[in-house]
């Protein structure tokens, strides 16, 4: 419970006890009908008042702190221990109230007079004070929902930035320039060809904004762009096989999810035309699987990983599911939700 929810339930206390005791002000006018039963005492006034009070603080305070057990009983759904709980209490706090009451002012009442009004009171306060909680329970999951938000939005920036780093470094570059300038002496037309899936990847890099899902079909779009790049550089020692059946392609995963995938592999395995790097993407019962044989390159530095923790954190973040990595001594292998 943070210092503004600390606040907000004092103060509704506060109120709520006001609310409910105010009737007991009309006996300063002696004339009026409450002055029949009841002659203002100020202490005695004061008493129910800090009675009161505590009361609401209490309820308060057992069903909005965290770790508690009414807190406990309301993350497991468990309901009715949780109703029964708070009337225990609100039972236990009007016998102990109307028994302090009655022995430190044992002023005149009707038969049971003293326990109803206890009863009237505590109850309407129960029922003001339930308002209150489930307010502040909405607060505090609007919050959440921003928290996750906020943070989301962080991972999806820094993917973003990580794949633009990625696509702009001097290695990248090097191979893409060198690429180019190849297919521009040998066949101009393939080089167009070329200049246009690389505007694509950059594009769809740089204009999808924000972390909705998109359709299996539209990232495997955008793949095919850079699928096509790889094909140019590499030619036989590349292959990707795709085999996603119409279960599948309308499936939704995470925008920017396979070409870091396919980055990888192609990153750290070397292909020949003998034993070329092979990379499959099919699905499988909710699962989108990744998978490329392992072909290390020789002598290249131990992945950081950090590409790959990233893109767990967005799907945590934005699906409550997590991507599992699997390796053997033959295959590496990244299963992503498919919603």
């Amino acid at each position: 419970m943070n210092k503004n929810e600390r606040k907000i339930y004092l103060y509704s206390a506060f109120l709520i006890t006001l609310m409910v005791n105010s009737a007991k002000l009309m006996a300063l006018n002696s004339d009026g009908i409450i002055a029949r039963y009841w002659q203002f005492n100020i202490w005695e006034y004061g008493f129910q008042f800090l009675n009161n009070m505590i009361f609401c603080i209490l309820l308060l305070y057992l069903n909005l702190s965290d770790g508690k057990l009414l807190s406990v009983l309301r993350e497991n759904k468990q309901y009715w221990k949780l109703y029964i709980f708070n009337a225990l209490v609100v039972v236990a706090a009007i016998i102990l109230g109307s028994m302090t009451h009655s022995l430190l002012f044992g002023t005149f009442q009707l038969p049971g007079g003293r326990i109803r009004g206890y009863f009237a009171r505590f109850l309407l306060s129960s029922i003001m004070i339930a308002i209150v909680i489930r307010l502040i329970l909405l607060m505090r999951e609007s919050k959440n929902k921003d928290l996750i938000n906020e943070q989301l939005n962080s991972a999806y920036l820094k993917t973003q930035l990580q794949l633009l780093q990625e696509q702009l470094n001097p290695h990248f570059l090097f191979n893409t320039l060198s690429s180019l300038s190849a297919i521009v002496r040998e066949d101009p037309g393939m080089a167009q060809n070329y200049i246009l899936h690389l505007s694509k990847i950059f594009r769809y890099t740089l204009v999808r904004s924000g972390n909705n899902l998109v359709t299996l079909e539209k990232e495997l779009e955008h793949l095919k762009s850079y699928i096509q790049l790889v094909k140019m550089r590499l030619e036989s020692a590349f292959q990707i096989h795709i085999n996603i059946s119409e279960d599948f392609i309308g499936g939704q995963i995470l925008p920017l999810s396979l070409q870091p995938l396919v980055e990888n592999a192609v990153k750290h395995n070397r292909g020949t035309d003998s034993y070329p790097l092979t990379v499959e993407i099919y699905g499988e019962g909710r699962w989108l699987i990744v998978k490329n044989n392992l072909q290390p390159n020789i002598g290249e530095a131990e992945s950081t990983g950090l590409g790959l923790i990233n893109l767990n954190e967005r799907y945590k973040l934005q699906t409550r599911h997590e991507i599992e990595i699997h390796q053997t001594t033959e295959y590496f292998i990244v299963k992503l939700p498919l919603l």
